[in-house]
């Protein structure tokens, strides 16, 4: 199952991509069978049907918690929220991320750029997104390691007088 996620933004583009026969094409020669949209606040309303392809295809605009839909997926496309990001990586799922090219001071495709060079997910843009499902290899990601906070919080214990532990 593809999960896809736009968070609780609005983010049409990355809703039609995935809703193009082309993408769903793609997927489907990738050995998906399942599209899940979680949509938003968009109003672009994608279609259950995907043409010739056996593709099935349903969406949601919003959940009181996507975790479980992560789990169950094979591959998420997601915009290029942190939080979507790391709950994705967290859980050792195969990510693209989508970069919303609208929104102004796009601090988002640093993020998604800098973790797509680590090589621990894709990162694409609406017009790039069936491109990058035809020559992704899931191979090629490495597992991401959160980093380890405790060198910090010893250290600022220190300088405020704590003992240490």
């Amino acid at each position: 199952m593809v999960f896809v996620t736009v968070g609780t933004t609005c983010f049409d583009a990355l809703v039609k991509a995935v809703d193009s026969e082309e993408v769903k094409e793609a997927l489907l020669n990738k050995g998906y069978t399942d599209l899940l949209i979680q949509m938003g606040r968009g109003t672009y309303m994608p279609s259950k049907a995907s043409g010739n392809s056996t593709l099935q295809v349903d969406y949601f605009t919003f959940s009181p918690s996507i975790a479980d839909y992560i789990k169950e997926a094979s591959l998420v496309i997601s915009h290029a929220g942190s939080g979507s990001i790391f709950e994705t990586l967290r859980l050792g799922k195969p990510l693209i991320v989508v970069v919303n090219e609208d929104l102004m001071d796009n601090h988002q495709s640093e993020l998604a750029e800098e973790l797509a060079h680590r090589k621990h997910l894709f990162c694409a843009r609406p017009q790039t997104l069936q491109e990058t499902v035809e020559t992704m290899d899931l191979n090629n990601l490495l597992p991401y390691v959160p980093g380890d906070a405790k060198q910090v919080v010893t250290l600022v214990n220190k300088f405020l007088g704590f003992p240490a532990d």
